[in-house]
């Protein structure tokens, strides 16, 4: 995804690291290795599987200015993001509409052509490139539905964070790239609104910022080290005990430092039995319910009966 005057594959951790520490902040080193990561594993599979995979040159600002190198950044991935347009003189974009050249479906990256079908089928590399701070794949974050967590396509907008819904998507490189956009975005927004100027638009639009004292106890935590593997084992007991009564997590507090000094899991065989026996009994109204349908089962075979004899 990034490009300089010599291959990616040769670039060392100390040169990552020293081009992450000159001028966007928020590109990373981690960010950077996930780059390289998206265009080699790209490269291997069109050497390998003989698909064609165009290669993104995105060139990282080294400007001083940490902010201004990330305005920098921006505005360069905003134009490599772009979905490619036909020629003027295409006849395809004027007679038939199609102003994009490969809004096709959303299989395509609409920048680039990439058959990101064929590139899921044999190496699904959004499943391989993740984010450096959460962890989580771009297949988890674009390629599924939140809800359902269904594989769903993402779908690209024409003016890339904006405007019409495409029919196509980002191979995994654009879709990086697309990812890192968002998060520098972000941060751009948080750093105009820290901005002094924008407070004093909010209060001649009526907007009034209140800052409202919370007080808040930090609770230390007395368990021992050694007991701490038992949480799990409470947890479960305490969400048990909200479903019987037959178990019950009882905790002696000391009245001098207020601190649990002792606590006793007790089961009660008794109240489970008791449970169990009244879960076998119906309840008056299923007894009732069963009542009226014996009754109407027994009128319906008497009035068979008296048919027949007859």
């Amino acid at each position: 995804m990034m490009s300089w005057n010599r291959p990616q594959q040769n670039l060392t951790e100390a040169e990552l690291a020293m081009l992450a520490a000159q001028g966007n902040n928020q590109l990373t080193q981690a960010a950077l290795q996930e780059m390289l990561m998206a265009q080699q594993g790209m490269q291997e599979v069109a050497a390998t599987q003989n698909i064609e995979v165009p290669k993104v040159n995105f060139y990282p600002s080294r400007h001083a200015d940490p902010k201004k190198a990330r305005r920098k950044d921006i505005k360069q991935a905003y134009k490599l993001l772009q979905p490619a347009k036909r020629s003027w003189i295409n006849p395809f974009r004027w007679a038939l509409g199609r102003k994009y050249r490969y809004n096709k479906d959303t299989g395509t990256c609409v920048v680039d052509g990439c058959n990101c079908a064929n590139l899921i089928q044999h190496d699904n590399l959004y499943m391989k490139i993740s984010d450096e701070e959460t962890g989580r794949s771009l297949w988890e974050m674009y390629w599924q539905n939140p809800v359902t967590g269904q594989p769903e396509a993402f779908i690209a907008l024409d003016k890339v964070s904006s405007g019409k819904k495409m029919r196509g998507t980002y191979c995994p490189e654009h879709m990086h790239l697309y990812h890192l956009l968002n998060k520098w975005e972000a941060e751009e927004d948080k750093q105009n609104e820290m901005n002094p100027n924008r407070l004093r638009d909010k209060v001649k639009r009526g907007v009034s910022i209140v800052t409202v004292p919370i007080s808040s106890v930090k609770k230390n935590d007395p368990t021992p080290a050694m007991l701490q593997k038992y949480e799990p084992f409470f947890a479960e007991l305490e969400r048990d005990a909200g479903k019987t009564k037959g178990i019950n997590v009882l905790h002696y507090a000391n009245p001098a430092t207020g601190q649990n000094d002792v606590t006793m899991v007790v089961f009660d065989l008794r109240i489970f039995q008791m449970e169990l026996q009244q879960m076998n009994i119906p309840t008056q109204a299923f007894q009732e319910m069963l009542n009226v349908e014996n009754a109407k089962i027994q009128q319906n075979l008497d009035g068979g009966l008296g048919t027949g004899d007859v």
